[in-house]
C-alpha cells in the first residue's frame, strides 16, 4: 500500500509491498506523488520495479572517477582520455546523482558547453557520459537509464579542410629549423617532414621504433593504429632520406618526444611562421592530397593512409580544381 506525508512543503510517497523493500520518493505536489505511487505499485506487481535507492547516493562524478581508474588505463588513448575525463569531472553536472540525472539536466549541460567550446567537443563530452553510463549499467550493476540517448545532439561539424601550400610549407619548416631558434627540438622538423611525406598520424609517428623500420625494403610497420589494426606503411625515397638523417635515440624511439611537447612546439612554430588555424593533424590532409597524385588507385592510397572507408579517405583528399581541369584537357 502507499502512504503520503506532507513535510517542509513537499509530498513524500512511500510504497510498501510484502516481500519487497519499501520504496519512497519526494514530490512538489500530492498529485505527482500519487501518480508515482500508483506506477510503482503496478511495476512491483508485474515484477518490473527497479530499486534506485543505491543510485541516489551515486553521482555521475563517482562513475567518472571509477571509469578513469578501472577502464581508461586499458585504452590506447588513456593519457588523453584521462585528461578530458578529469576536466568533465570538474563540471557541476558530475555532482548530480544518477537518480536525478535527467534528459533536461543533460540538455542544460549541452547548452552551457556550446557557449564555451565547439560542437565537436560537446559531442565528445556527451559520448563520454553515454559510454560511462552504459558501462556502469553492464558491468557495475548501476540501475539507471541513459538519458543521453533522449536528448538532441549538436550538429556534427564539417571536417577540417586546411591544406597548406608550398610557400606555407617552407615557412613552417623554416620555423622548425634548430638553427633559427634554440627553442625547438632537433626531432621536430624531421617529424613534420615525415608526417607530410607518409600521412602517418602523430601518435603513429611517436610510437615508431627503429626495430619497426626496414630501410632496405622502405617499409615502416605500425603494430597499433587508431583503427586498432596493424599496418605497414611504404616509404618513399624522400621518407627514407628523412629517417636516415635522424640521430639515434638510446631509448630506441625514432622520435623520443611526448605528444604534449609536439603539440606545444608545433603551435609555436606555426605562430612564428604566421600560419593561421593550423594543427599537426592537418599535415595528414597535406600528405594524403600529395600522395593521391602519385597513387591514383584509391585502394592503394587507402592502404598507405590507413583509411578503412572511401568516405573517410575523401575527407583527407583535397584536389586542386586547376589540376583537375588540366587533366580534363
Amino acid at each position: 500500500m502507499a502512504t503520503f506525508r506532507h513535510r517542509n512543503g513537499k509530498w513524500q510517497a512511500r510504497v510498501v509491498r510484502l516481500g519487497h523493500s519499501s520504496a519512497s520518493k519526494t514530490f512538489s505536489t500530492r498529485a505527482d506523488a500519487e501518480r508515482w505511487a500508483k506506477q510503482t505499485e503496478t511495476q512491483i506487481d508485474q515484477g518490473g520495479f527497479i530499486d534506485h535507492r543505491a543510485d541516489r547516493a551515486t553521482t555521475l562524478g563517482d562513475l567518472v572517477i571509477r571509469y578513469i581508474t578501472e577502464v581508461t588505463p586499458l585504452m590506447k588513448s588513456a593519457a588523453a582520455d584521462t585528461i578530458r575525463l578529469r576536466a568533465l569531472h570538474r563540471n557541476p553536472i558530475c555532482r548530480i546523482t544518477m537518480d536525478d540525472l535527467t534528459p533536461a539536466c543533460l540538455a542544460r549541460f549541452r547548452d552551457r558547453r556550446l557557449q564555451q567550446v565547439s560542437a565537436g567537443t560537446v559531442i565528445r563530452d556527451l559520448a563520454y557520459v553515454s559510454s560511462i553510463i552504459n558501462h556502469a549499467r553492464r558491468e557495475w550493476g548501476i540501475k539507471a537509464d541513459n538519458p543521453v540517448r533522449l536528448i538532441r545532439k549538436p550538429a556534427t561539424p564539417q571536417g577540417r579542410t586546411r591544406v597548406i601550400n608550398m610557400s606555407e610549407r617552407l615557412r613552417l619548416l623554416d620555423a622548425l629549423t634548430p638553427l633559427r631558434t634554440r627553442r625547438v627540438s632537433p626531432w621536430m622538423k624531421p617529424l613534420v617532414e615525415l608526417a607530410m611525406e607518409t600521412a602517418m598520424r602523430r601518435g603513429e609517428l611517436l610510437a615508431l621504433r627503429w626495430q619497426d623500420i626496414d630501410l632496405g625494403s622502405r617499409v615502416a610497420h605500425l603494430s597499433m593504429t587508431k583503427n586498432g589494426e596493424a599496418r605497414s606503411v611504404p616509404l618513399s625515397s624522400a621518407a627514407k632520406g628523412i629517417l636516415q638523417g635522424l640521430p639515434k635515440s638510446p631509448c630506441g624511439s625514432v622520435f623520443p618526444l611526448k605528444p604534449q611537447t609536439v603539440a606545444a612546439a608545433f603551435m609555436k612554430a606555426a605562430k612564428r611562421a604566421a600560419l593561421v588555424d593550423l594543427r599537426f593533424h592537418d599535415l595528414r590532409h597535406v600528405a594524403t592530397t600529395s600522395l593521391a597524385k602519385r597513387l591514383p588507385n584509391v585502394i592503394e592510397l587507402a592502404a598507405v593512409t590507413g583509411h578503412k572507408s572511401l568516405h573517410m579517405l575523401k575527407r583527407y583528399y583535397h584536389p586542386d580544381a586547376a589540376d583537375l581541369a588540366r587533366k580534363l584537357g
